[in-house]
């Protein structure tokens, strides 16, 4: 894993507003940075950056984080990926995170592979006539060619002799070579458009390949003869690499056309991509050789709130767009949206494109079919709702689907539909289908309770890491076995906790590199939560002297909390047991009130 030490590193050689600044335009507002948030829609600004505390947070979605967290959440990366993404920039390399027991040496030289192997087909592009005429009679630009790194693969069988040994175990596990029964191996695409598949960092992990249309003569070789027998199109296979069912061809270029559109669109083929962005529909990626999954939605639903399925209007068209529907409903989510485009009969999106042009496209994804009105019609498609056998067979149909649904907002929408259809209540369909009632009463409105002592003192050294010389940890380790009232035993840990990593910090860290050093830990979420308080600390405009002595009454309010605490556990212990020595000792200690330094007077 990547050290501590690198990502502390790490964020001290970045400033957060230049990263956020190549995505996003950021206007100057006092002592932030603002602009409208890009993960929700919104007209007021809402999303401010603190170029001080190098964090920022959305008032209107809660969206917060580091740098670190801005390139995972913008761009979709995992962690791994946004630190190396970042390194890169600053001119630093990431220690090596390879698993050893699961990735052995003689993958990790497959990425320079794949990389080389791209290279050539661009190359072998540019010498190819017949390649070339191709893509230009499909409308294609040397531009949108070039954006892709489309290539071509020629018809011999053993091209990549300058970039892989086929000897080596490298070679087949590219999955760029075939190795026949009799151990003969060469390439898997041959005489094909290459299309290269990229990761989310912009990697090669694939390849797709479209044959060369020829006309075949009936004297041509057996050899020849084979080659028009294969398939139009060609995906590499699972590799180390390359796992289909995670990744979506077209991705990486489209993520910042999916920003700005708000949308993103799912078509079924790569050249259906590449005809789509050749006409200005820049937001659109492909499955890959595979139905859509559960992982594929995922990674969707992170990049935009509107997800668009196109499929062809055939009866094949419509059966992927059932399989994709079962796959997104486990992972809907209220306020996302998914829906469905069905285009004519006969046409897909890159002959629909090229006949009648980007705005008529356009307009069709404006009128698509949302998922639940799609999953309703298809369902009531199978029986006759004239009949109660016929409503029958639908709610009995519908039952694993809905069952399968999360959000409980379009759940419930989905099971009100359907109990209408089915002629009964929805407290009935809720007893058949054997869900819990999620329709609560209206809640009384308790009133919002103030921040308690120890929140406070988090914010503050969220806010002020220097602070950290006001208080001591050793202090709340003596308050771990008492009950200490409106302080939360988790507020308690995570303070420790912050405690002990400042106390620990020579050089003391900002809001960001403590988020980051508490990642995907409980007091992690905690304190990212807390994010918001950066922001409201500042607008208080406290001088230094102003942030010590609030935090130093703080401190002073809680060892005054454990001190009443550690007394009436005593004064509890008395009747029972009786006091040893050493409560006669502590009871004495306790009755000494703390100055603010924590010395008893």
């Amino acid at each position: 894993m990547i050290t501590q030490n690198f990502i502390q590193d790490l964020l001290s050689r970045i400033d957060i507003v230049d990263v956020i600044e190549r995505d996003l335009p950021l206007k100057r507002m006092g002592a932030n940075h603002q602009a409208c948030c890009p993960f929700h829609n919104e007209k007021t600004p809402s999303f401010s950056v603190n170029q001080t505390k190098q964090f920022y947070y959305c008032f209107g979605c809660g969206t917060h984080g580091s740098a670190i967290g801005w390139v995972m959440e913008y761009s979709g990366l995992g962690f791994v990926e946004a630190v190396t993404e970042l390194a890169s920039s600053v001119g630093m390399t990431v220690p090596s995170v390879v698993d050893e027991d699961r990735v052995t040496d003689k993958h990790k030289e497959l990425p320079e592979l794949m990389l080389g192997a791209a290279q050539y087909y661009r190359h072998q592009l540019k010498q190819s006539a017949a390649a070339i005429a191709y893509l230009k009679q499909r409308g294609l630009t040397g531009e949108i060619a070039a954006r892709y790194g489309l290539g071509y693969a020629p018809e011999s069988w053993q091209n990549l002799t300058g970039v892989l040994r086929y000897s080596s175990a490298a070679a087949l596990d590219t999955g760029l070579v075939i190795e026949s029964d009799s151990g003969r191996r060469y390439d898997r695409f041959r005489d094909r458009i290459m299309f290269p598949i990229q990761n989310m960092r912009g990697a090669i992990i694939g390849f797709g390949g479209r044959v060369l249309p020829h006309d075949r003569a009936p004297g041509d070789s057996l050899e020849a003869a084979g080659e028009a027998s294969q398939p139009k199109y060609m995906n590499s296979p699972e590799t180390p690499l390359f796992e289909k069912g995670r990744e979506l061809y077209g991705l990486f270029q489209a993520r910042r056309a999916v920003r700005s559109a708000g949308r993103v669109l799912v078509v079924e083929g790569y050249m259906d991509v590449v005809a789509l962005a050749q006409h200005g529909i820049e937001y659109a990626v492909a499955t890959l050789g595979t139905a859509t999954t559960p992982m594929h939605v995922q990674k969707l639903l992170q990049q935009s709130d509107n997800v668009v399925f196109c499929f062809d209007g055939d009866e094949a068209g419509r059966r992927a767009a059932w399989r994709a529907l079962q796959n997104c409903l486990a992972q809907l989510v209220d306020g996302k949206e998914i829906d469905f485009l069905f285009l004519p009969q006969g046409e897909d999106p890159d002959s629909f494109v090229r006949k009648h042009g980007a705005t008529e496209f356009e307009a069709g994804l404006a009128s698509a079919m949302p998922l639940m009105s799609f999953l309703v019609r298809e369902l009531g498609s199978e029986v006759n709702l004239q009949s109660e056998e016929g409503r029958a067979k639908l709610l009995r149909n519908a039952k694993p689907l809905v069952r399968q649904i999360c959000a409980p907002m379009l759940g419930l929408m989905l099971r009100n539909r359907l109990a209408g259809l089915g002629g009964i209540g929805l407290a009935e369909l809720d007893a058949l289908y054997q869900i819990k009632s999620t329709v609560p009463r209206a809640p009384r409105r308790a009133p919002a309770k103030p921040p308690s002592v120890v929140r406070k003192l988090i914010e503050l050294l969220l806010f002020e890491s220097e602070l950290v010389r006001f208080a001591n940890s050793k202090e709340i380790d003596s308050a771990a076995d008492l009950r200490l009232p409106d302080i939360a035993s988790t507020e308690l840990r995570v303070l420790r906790d912050l405690l002990v990593f400042l106390e620990s910090k020579a050089q003391r860290p900002n809001v960001a590199a403590v988020a980051e050093y508490f990642r995907g830990e409980e007091t992690g979420q905690w304190l990212a939560d807390l994010g918001s308080s950066v922001f409201t600390w500042e607008e208080k405009k406290l001088s230094q002297l102003g942030l010590e002595s609030e935090f130093q009454g703080l401190w002073a309010q809680f060892l005054e909390r454990v001190r009443e605490a550690g007394i009436n556990q005593l004064h509890a212990k008395l009747p029972a047991e009786g006091w040893n020595d050493d409560d006669k000792a502590r009871y004495r200690q306790l009755q000494q009130r703390p100055t603010q330094s924590g010395v008893a007077e």
